[in-house]
């Protein structure tokens, strides 16, 4: 096998999907704030001076739906009339009503709030624990927003977007960087090379270990050689349109469902966030370098369906005893998932921008390696200290 290429990319907190996404799970928070038990499938659309929440909230908490909106677009950065999107003075328009009580039914007994199937991945590429092409197009993305937020030039605006693509050897390792690609919104009296030299020196040379760049490695940055027009006023946005973003970058499987905006009933958000505690736990204990985790639900059933555990032949135990093992150590169950990673709490919003695997915040409960050592130990492995080795860091 020859050396192959795999990109992956991030867009920033401005970016109108994401800024879709942070309105809903700001929404969410504010919901289970008041009443940790709310019901919330919130979905939001955003244009130039407009914005629309739809669909299905079932609550005891009273709140603010436009204000919580505006907050949190005024938060990103939307705050002037000059960008074509104005957290005080867009159109906000309300079209949520009550979940449907056939689904009600079910989810009251503790069962899954729909049927599906979710994916959750780790591996040993980086200290995240999630491939590379994701993570450094996170890490330049979060670098390029701690930039603008903190004034070091005047003229970066809310929306980014970063790609990387990785080269690998014949082994699967990362020898190096081909291509990099930013894109940012800035204001008119910014320069091309402005931009080049502050994003090359500031934003990628900060963000991307210098043993992956060479000569070779080519740089697109802005490369239509102009980005004013952006946000909401240059693309209309939407909920759950960056499903990738939020997960491996394209390098694991993906079940199709969306996150932002979903209590943690919806297994959708739950079982995907519990499917990367266990694949994380799997490689931290040194079961595998890399693992793939599957779990299927059936609406109103508590217990899924279906468990797989894929570890593409770098596991050290039969993958058939990894599977018996996650049974054993994690509650699998809607509720069960729940409760052990503190779900009904409002910790969301924050999730929606940067990615919502391989972060370091404490509330990202699901990325605890907590079950290691005793997996490890009931692998038959010793219940000594482990520590994986990273490949790059």
């Amino acid at each position: 096998m020859s050396n192959y290429f795999f990109t992956s990319e991030s867009v920033s907190m401005g970016h109108p999907d994401k800024l879709s996404d942070q309105v809903s799970d700001g929404i969410l928070d504010a919901l289970l704030a008041q009443d940790p038990r709310s019901r919330v499938a919130c979905e939001t659309l955003c244009t130039t001076d407009f914005l629309c929440l739809a669909g299905e909230i079932t609550t005891k908490a009273q709140v603010d739906y436009t204000a919580i909106a505006r907050k949190v677009c005024r938060e990103v950065g939307y705050t002037s009339d000059d960008i074509g999107f104005n957290a005080d003075t867009c159109e906000v328009l309300v079209k949520l009503h009550s979940q449907s009580p056939d689904i009600a039914m079910g989810v009251d007994r503790d069962g899954a709030g729909d049927q599906g199937l979710m994916f959750g991945y780790a591996c040993n590429q980086t200290e995240e624990y999630m491939p590379l092409p994701i993570a450094l197009a996170h890490r330049i993305i979060n670098r390029i927003t701690e930039a603008r937020q903190k004034g070091e030039v005047d003229w970066l605006r809310p929306d980014s977007k970063s790609q990387v693509t990785v080269e690998y050897d014949d082994q699967n390792r990362a020898v190096g960087i081909s291509a990099i690609v930013l894109s940012t919104q800035h204001s008119e009296k910014a320069t091309q090379q402005q931009i080049s030299d502050f994003v090359t020196s500031e934003v990628i040379n900060k963000s991307v270990p210098g043993h992956l760049l060479s000569k070779n490695t080519k740089y697109h940055i802005n490369p239509t050689g102009r980005f004013v027009v952006g946000g909401p006023h240059g693309d209309t946005g939407l909920t759950g349109r960056k499903i990738i973003v939020d997960t491996y970058g394209g390098w694991g499987r993906h079940g199709g469902g969306a996150f932002s905006g979903k209590d943690p009933t919806k297994v959708d958000r739950s079982a995907a966030y519990m499917a990367r505690h266990v694949a994380k736990n799997i490689v931290a204990a040194g079961l595998a370098s890399e693992c793939e985790v599957q779990l299927a639900y059936a609406i109103g059933v508590a217990e899924p369906v279906s468990v797989h555990v894929e570890t593409n032949g770098t596991a050290v135990v039969p993958e058939e005893k990894i599977v018996a093992l996650v049974r054993e150590h994690f509650r699998l169950n809607p509720l069960g998932i729940i409760e052990s990673l503190q779900l009904r709490r409002p910790i969301y919003q924050k999730t929606a921008s940067g990615g919502h695997f391989g972060r370091s915040d404490a509330d990202f409960t699901w990325e605890a390696v907590s079950k290691a050592a005793d997996l490890r130990k009931a692998a038959g492995l010793g219940s000594d200290n482990f520590k994986p080795q990273f490949a790059t860091v």
